[in-house]
């Protein structure tokens, strides 16, 4: 295959029919598809992509692999091993886009078709794919004073992100240099720079790029937060991926102020008060069209305002209960509870593990023209048409029990409040639930038996307790294996042992283990689901509920009557190779579970 590549004035060039001939010669193309793409190589398609590209689109298939495709990453694996030069996925969290665009200008990297992906006081890691052509590496290594390190990539992901990058580059570029050298005048160590106190437009077009740029880039990215803090000299942008922060962008500290005012507007809250914490929310689009809304959470700090935006994708919460990890016999337990007519049923698990997905996928398979569903929310995370949704409102004396007492005159059949927080909120929630409405709400507590204790400890007496509480589901997220990656490993029997300890628990034949690859950023894994506890409140359960309750009794009767603790979901997780056992313990440590 390698001469049947063109030759230009600086190297061989990658072309259509270069890459057809290399194809078929190596066994992998048929010479019927050989044949139509080269009458097809001067289609209008084909002029608009990468060569590479349009062989990809092409779907042919591999003749050389069984169910094998032709793509991107096996053309460019086929130049890494001609070219003696490796090839890679871009991953843009792990490039430092401020740096890497210095190196070179946009016109350079457009014109050579090339893209900086890292840079130190060596070298410069250069992105190509056109291994041999090599005219612009003196230039390059002459003005940069450091040598010149190769990689292969997908020409679409270097047409794309020089875009992006270059675009961000120079706007936090315009934007610093029309916000001088003052630093924001909330920062505590702030120096005064006398007549230099300008800052940037929270409605300039540099500005209003960074934020859209931010948005669509946590979108891409699979972002459920993202953190803009600022400190002494820059801001730190981070996302929160899979439930793992990943620092992305370090702002100059004006820039960092103007963006947060920026996202102020969009959200209306008020750009002028920085000294007290505020809450909004804002909805807007992904590159795909689909709706996406945020909840705003803006808090004071030492250098200035920090900003924090948790994104809500509504195709999250339309997902089905099997999407969110319920196995079957959960499930079952957890739709017998919703079918009840009244009592209560909670949900619990710390900040962040998923019981606002959970709560708004039970609503809304509750919700119809039959039913009058409420909720009081603090704040409301969605809005939602089959609902009718308050918001506590601090400001006028509207809380959670002034909100449940004003719904129970609105004729509910369903009720959702979004947290039991105090002994009033708990009293009018089991009063609600005892003349005849079914109440759903949100507890902090590690597990599911614990609830019981909590609500005695708020103040509930116990035999309200006894005639209102359906149910409890207490619920984690745990990151899931990379279906590209994962590996089978033998069981480890102590590591198995630690995870279902005190329960025996005979082990699967095999686990899979997270090793990592370009899908996954090399973390092993890729999105999370739930593992669930579910304690159901039966005759014999509810004998336990008295104001001295005994949690460990309580507990070993759940479990009887078909309880599984939160550890031993993970450990079906674990055996069905959805996840490992350190990923189980990280999120449910031993202590958690006392049973």
């Amino acid at each position: 295959m390698t001469e049947t590549l063109r030759y230009s004035a600086d190297g061989r060039i990658v072309d259509l029919r270069s890459l057809l001939d290399g194809l078929l010669a190596s066994g992998q193309l048929s010479e019927r598809d050989h044949g139509r793409l080269v009458m097809a190589s001067r289609s209008a398609e084909q002029a608009a992509m990468h060569p590479i590209n349009f062989i990809a689109s092409q779907q042919l298939s591999d003749q050389t692999k069984k169910h094998k495709k032709i793509d991107v990453s096996c053309m460019l694996q086929w130049l890494s091993e001609q070219s003696g030069q490796p090839c890679m996925r871009i991953d843009p969290l792990k490039i430092d886009v401020a740096a890497v665009s210095a190196v070179m200008s946009y016109a350079f990297a457009s014109r050579h078709q090339i893209l900086a992906l890292a840079v130190d006081s060596d070298e410069v890691v250069v992105a190509s794919a056109q291994p041999w052509v090599n005219s612009w590496e003196a230039d390059l290594s002459h003005v940069t004073s450091r040598n010149i390190r190769r990689v292969i990539v997908d020409p679409a992901d270097i047409k794309k992100y020089q875009v992006e990058f270059y675009t961000l580059a120079r706007s936090i570029s315009g934007a610093s240099s029309e916000a001088g050298q003052a630093a924001g005048l909330t920062n505590l160590e702030a120096m005064l720079e006398l007549g230099q106190m300008k800052d940037p437009d929270a409605n300039d077009e540099h500005i209003v790029n960074i934020v859209d740029w931010l948005l669509g880039y946590a979108f891409n990215q699979r972002a459920s937060d993202i953190h803009i803090e600022p400190r002494r000299e820059r801001g730190k942008v981070r996302f929160r991926i899979d439930g793992v922060l990943h620092t992305i962008y370090e702002f100059p500290a004006q820039v960092t102020t103007a963006v947060i005012s920026r996202i102020k507007i969009l959200g209306r809250l008020d750009v002028a008060e920085k000294r007290r914490p505020q809450d909004g929310r804002l909805k807007t689009r992904r590159p795909d069209a689909g709706e996406v809304e945020l909840r705003l959470s803006t808090l004071p700090t030492a250098f200035g305002e920090k900003l924090v935006m948790r994104i809500f994708d509504p195709t999250v919460l339309n997902q089905g209960f099997d999407e969110l990890g319920l196995l079957k016999e959960d499930l079952n337990r957890w739709q017998r509870l919703l079918a009840s007519p009244n009592g209560i049923i909670l949900v619990t698990g710390p900040t962040g593990s998923g019981k606002t997905t959970t709560l708004y996928s039970s609503l809304r398979r509750l919700a119809s023209d039959e039913v009058n569903l409420c909720t009081i929310e603090d704040p409301i995370e969605m809005i939602e048409p089959m609902f009718n949704q308050m918001q506590v409102n601090a400001n006028i004396d509207l809380d959670f029990a002034t909100g449940v007492r004003a719904l129970l005159r609105q004729d509910p059949d369903v009720i959702m409040v979004g947290e039991i927080r105090d002994a009033e909120t708990a009293e009018m929630a089991t009063q609600a639930a005892l003349t005849g409405h079914l109440m759903l709400s949100t507890l902090h507590t590690n597990d599911a038996p614990s609830a019981v204790t909590r609500l005695l400890e708020i103040g509930v007496p116990a035999y309200l307790l006894r005639a209102s509480l359906n149910g409890v589901m207490a619920q984690r997220l745990v990151r899931t294996l990379c279906p590209h990656c994962k590996e089978q490993v033998p069981v480890d029997s102590l590591a198995w042992t630690a995870l279902t300890a005190p329960w025996r628990v005979a082990p699967p034949a095999h686990i899979f283990t997270a090793k990592g690859c370009d899908e996954c950023r090399h973390t092993g894994f890729r999105g999370r689901q739930g593992i669930y506890e579910i304690l159901v409140i039966s005759d014999q359960v509810r004998e336990h509920i008295r104001s001295d309750t005994d949690l460990k009794k309580l507990s070993e009767q759940a479990m009887r009557e078909g309880m599984r603790t939160l550890r031993l979901s993970g450990a079906q997780k674990v055996a069905a190779g959805l996840t490992t056992i350190e990923e189980v313990l990280r999120v449910v440590p031993p202590s958690v579970d006392k049973q």
